[in-house]
């Protein structure tokens, strides 16, 4: 008999129950219903796929799966559903867009997307201004009502609970863990799919063609900003872009970005939440990451190079000189902060953070960074 819970995956934990399942509104326990004659058991579980991360799972609430053949301690039913049930928490880094895809959208697609919608998702530590914004997403996946776990205080009863979700790794899927083989460029497709976008090719380049390129610069407004934008614009349009600048905040619409994002051939961005969007990129469109100093190239391509390759994005890697990065305003030029990173990341990712993704900006090079911009345009032909 397989196990009820699956705590081995470094990623994420998985409970999942079949029989007489009891999901109360008021209580943070899930439990099945089972005869005398077998052995009561129980487990708790954080079901958000962000195992190990503590700063996130603070955000999450615990719940307790349990066996149980007391009937007293088995509550009534309020409402039978012949369906299956997926439960998790939206809780962790919710609103950071990157968070929400790499922790909860694509994890959800990877565990939900056998049922082809027959399922219901029941949903903790959410927001009503994030279930709005996925909510064509979540649609997709499910044709039943999205329960906010926490507004509830009835009796769900179901034939079959998943409490968490699957995870394979940051933004991606790896098509031979999932079921049906579905990669990420299958929930790239859903996720256009959901919000509408039309557009499946980027621009094809001719010699004599008179349609310029879309340029898309992710502008930031307070980390990793762009210093001198104006100039990048201007270089852009001097090769033959049509360059558009957008800023990707928490409380941006998506259906409109998504829009805006799929009108585009190329995306830039410093390596940043902003850059999730290039899931809503036309097939063959160029994705330039700028990856600031502090030795963040490898978790810059673990988190959108590698990504966009599997949803058949070409993608450039641009490692910033010390000359382009305000740090040179702030530390000494022969400091640890340039010249030994690594000693600053091994104090941890909150030392990382703090210098390299929160206190330093970017003032591009045009001269250095065109080359790059070229090569996306030969990207085109």
């Amino acid at each position: 008999m397989k196990p009820v819970c699956d705590f081995s995956d470094k990623r994420s934990d998985i409970c999942e129950l079949k029989g007489n399942i009891r999901i109360h509104g008021n209580s943070s326990t899930i439990l099945s219903a089972i005869s005398t004659s077998q052995i009561e058991q129980s487990w708790t579980i954080k079901p958000h796929p962000r195992k190990g991360d503590l700063t996130a799972l603070q955000h999450v609430t615990e719940m307790s799966v349990k066996l149980s053949s007391n009937k007293e301690e088995i509550p009534s039913c309020s409402i039978n559903h012949t369906i299956p049930a997926i439960f998790f928490s939206a809780g962790g880094y919710m609103g950071n867009i990157f968070h929400d895809f790499t922790d909860i959208l694509i994890p959800l697609f990877i565990t939900s997307a056998s049922f082809r919608t027959e399922v219901q998702f029941l949903i903790s530590n959410v927001q009503p201004w994030w279930l709005a914004k996925y909510k064509p997403y979540l649609q997709r996946l499910s044709k039943y009502e999205i329960i906010n776990f926490n507004k509830i205080e009835n009796v769900h009863c179901y034939p079959h609970v998943i409490v968490g979700l699957r995870s394979h790794k940051e933004m991606s899927i790896d098509p031979s863990r999932a079921p049906n083989s579905y990669s990420t460029l299958d929930f790239a497709k859903i996720m256009k799919k959901s919000y509408g976008v039309e557009r499946q090719e980027a621009i094809k380049l001719g010699d004599n063609q008179a349609k310029k390129p879309r340029l898309l610069i992710i502008a930031r407004k307070f980390t990793r900003s762009f210093m001198n934008i104006d100039e990048i614009v201007r270089m852009a349009e001097d090769l033959g872009y049509e360059a558009v600048v957008a800023e990707a905040e928490v409380s941006s619409n998506l259906v409109r970005f998504s829009h805006i994002v799929n009108s585009c051939d190329v995306i830039m961005g410093v390596h940043g939440a902003g850059l999730t969007n290039l899931v809503f990129l036309p097939v063959n469109s160029v994705v330039i990451q700028i990856v600031p100093l502090g030795g963040l190239e490898n978790i810059a391509w673990i988190d959108f190079g590698r990504p966009a390759f599997e949803m058949k994005l070409r993608y450039l890697q641009y490692v910033i000189s010390e000359e382009e990065s305000t740090l040179i305003e702030q530390f000494d030029r022969n400091g640890p902060v340039f010249k030994d990173p690594g000693s600053i990341q091994r104090q941890g990712w909150l030392a990382v953070r703090k210098i390299y993704l929160v206190q330093q900006n970017v003032r591009l090079d045009v001269n250095r960074f065109k080359s790059v911009l070229i090569q996306a345009i030969q990207f085109l032909h």
